[in-house]
């Protein structure tokens, strides 16, 4: 089975060993791919993923090969973005971004803060009570805002009462 994707015009894409590195004016996404049987390659404006077999692993990483092209191409193109909202009730929250981390105070009047690192290109944006969490690629820009949800998660309080904390209000569509 063989899939072709078609490449933007203002996306380059690089291929050195098992890595595809797809540059465009959002920024650069370097992936791998690599699984037996499943040859990727790059030919002209396209990107051919393709197996010689009919067995049930390899045409299931042909799709998932697929779906990475893609978000790959879709996030040095357009990026991906999620917003996020502060909650609290009794202590007011500060949160700050310190070059790759962020830094979030006074969570429940604790003095220490906690704090969560932005991984790869994710920028985040902090205004007033609200955050957003951008950049080109699709899994560092989704597990930074987890971390920055998790960050202020309590496991013994129930959330139907206590809402306190960080948490996404919107999700990238793609």
């Amino acid at each position: 089975m063989r899939k072709e994707i078609e490449i933007p015009e203002e996306v380059e894409v690089e291929k050195s060993l098992e890595e595809l590195t797809f540059s465009g004016p959002n920024g650069t996404v370097t992936r791998k791919f690599s699984y037996p049987g499943v040859t990727v390659s790059v030919d002209g404006d396209k990107v051919v993923i393709e197996t010689d077999t009919d067995r049930r692993k390899p045409l299931a990483t042909l799709g998932t090969f697929e779906s990475q092209v893609d978000n790959a191409v879709h996030g040095v193109t357009e990026g991906f973005e999620y917003e996020m909202k502060v909650l609290y009730s009794h202590f007011p929250m500060q949160v700050e971004v310190k070059g790759d981390t962020v830094e979030v105070r006074n969570f429940l009047g604790e003095k220490h803060p906690r704090e969560t690192k932005v991984l790869g290109d994710t920028e985040v944006e902090v205004s007033e009570e609200e955050l957003v969490v951008r950049g080109p690629d699709r899994d560092h820009v989704g597990q930074t805002a987890a971390n920055i949800e998790q960050v202020t998660y309590m496991n013994d309080k129930d959330v139907r009462v206590f809402q306190d904390g960080i948490y996404i209000t919107a999700k990238p569509e793609v």
